[in-house]
């Protein structure tokens, strides 16, 4: 099986580039890091060693405390791709996270982000 490269990649190189976007659609970090942390299960203080260990997206999400029991909610395409249609467990996961960043992006409230 081909390990996709986004898997090795680490999480750091790829939040500086969330964080970009969530700013320049007038979104802050900390809204980000709460739609993490919702996801994932993460707290401040792990989502921060997480970044400076350069973590790969894969350790990132195999160690994650939890993932949101409510992640089924999170429907759509994201990269041409249908959210429930997404077979490897990890990029579905992926996908997840980047599917709550573009809704983040796109000035959706965060009380319909985190599925409440």
């Amino acid at each position: 099986m081909k390990k996709e490269k986004i898997f090795a990649m680490p999480l750091a190189s790829v939040y500086q580039h969330y964080v970009k976007k969530v700013e320049s659609k007038g979104r802050t970090q900390q809204e980000l890091e709460i739609v993490i942390f919702w996801l994932t299960g993460y707290d401040a203080v792990a989502l921060q060693n997480l970044l400076e260990s350069k973590t790969s997206f894969e350790d990132f999400f195999n160690r994650s405390p939890q993932l949101n029991p409510n992640v089924s909610k999170i429907t759509g395409v994201i990269c041409g791709y249908r959210m429930e249609e997404i077979e490897d467990p990890l990029m579905q996961k992926i996908r997840y996270l980047d599917k709550l960043v573009d809704e983040l992006a796109k000035g959706k409230a965060l009380e319909k982000i985190l599925r409440k």
